[in-house]
């Protein structure tokens, strides 16, 4: 990247910001360069902000960024030279808060902010470009507050849409097991993308139903595929093992054309992927369960079938990574709502 790139995006940038832009963009430029944020007033000291720390809570009741424009300078950044499929991740993030406005209940993983796994708090749904196989660096392309009256999965699906918009080619999505269900596969079956999601363990899916028998109902649904019961399984479509510097041995099985027992029409492919020890056992009773929903799967080769365990690790590190400062803040304030837009990449 050169200066006259980085200044042009600077420019461009500052354009969408509507009003408060001064403000806003040196306030901006604070939450990018302080290494940790205790406290919202805190931004005031840094160097790049030239305001009092009134300003702070000013700038943010005033700022209006344009944020469809802002999203499409992001897009405007993704590389595509290249002919490998640009790659989003999806998530929902939970920050617990004390005093903001119109707060829902929200499950947290570790209970942030107290000892119970369901807090108070505002929901925030982000997709981002990952650009790269191994890094801590993504670019948000959506980052918004679920309000009282939305979900997670129909924020994620508006904001998928409005990406794939002013995409050049067909994405792959990965998203967490929040989305693996029935709901997110028919509120997006009509968005060019494909998606890979991660499967809880206590997911019943459906096989393809058998030939028709010539009298009564035609079946809708084939055999139950029930992921924490072996028994209820079959042979897998394919099978095939690899070896990882990182991970050790992983195998990794397909099933095709199996489907959630509400969208029999959305046909998947269901992925297992599992470590094994040294004598081929699995090294855990909870493999990674994925699904696949998209126009054409790519083949489990030995050179490739690592990707899929990879790819989902990196997304869950990129989102981390690129939300945990803008957390704080917003656990602190309603700047959320505003810094939708902040593109914590490389540039």
């Amino acid at each position: 990247m050169t200066y006259d790139t980085l200044q042009n995006f600077r420019t461009e940038a500052y354009e969408h910001l509507s009003r408060a832009r001064d403000a806003t963009f040196e306030l901006l430029d604070a939450v990018m360069t302080t290494r940790h944020v205790y406290s919202f007033a805190e931004l005031s000291q840094s160097p790049l902000f030239q305001r009092q720390w009134p300003s702070l809570y000013e700038t943010v009741k005033d700022s209006r960024p344009r944020r469809r424009k802002l999203m499409r300078l992001y897009i405007h950044q993704i590389d595509k030279s290249t002919s490998k499929q640009i790659v989003l991740g999806g998530d929902h993030t939970r920050p617990y808060a004390k005093q903001l406005p119109e707060r829902t209940y929200e499950h947290q993983a570790h209970g942030a902010g107290s000892q119970s796994a369901v807090t108070v708090g505002q929901g925030y749904s982000t997709l981002a470009w990952i650009p790269e196989a191994s890094g801590s660096w993504a670019l948000p392309l959506r980052h918004e507050r679920i309000t009282s009256w939305e979900s997670p999965i129909t924020k994620a699906v508006w904001q998928l849409k409005q990406v794939c918009q002013e995409l050049p080619t067909r994405p792959l999505s990965l998203w967490d097991s929040e989305y693996g269900c029935a709901s997110f596969v028919l509120k997006s079956a009509e968005i060019e993308a494909d998606k890979l999601m991660r499967l809880r363990s206590n997911r019943h899916l459906w096989g393809a139903p058998p030939p028709y028998q010539g009298h009564g109902r035609p079946r809708i649904h084939g055999d139950k595929f029930k992921l924490n019961d072996a028994t209820t399984g079959w042979s897998a479509d394919e099978d095939i093992e690899v070896q990882r510097p990182s991970l050790g041995r992983v195998q990794v099985r397909c099933w095709r054309t199996l489907h959630f027992r509400q969208a029999a029409a959305h046909p998947l492919n269901l992925i297992q992927v599992q470590r094994l020890d040294a004598a081929g056992e699995p090294k855990s009773t909870r493999p990674l369960w994925l699904a696949w929903v998209g126009l054409t799967m790519p083949p489990l080769d030995p050179g490739q079938s690592h990707l899929y365990l990879d790819k989902k690790r990196r997304y869950r590190e990129v989102i981390a990574a690129s939300l945990s400062k803008s957390m704080k803040l917003q656990s602190q304030t309603s700047i959320a709502a505003h810094f939708a837009a902040i593109p914590n990449s490389k540039i």
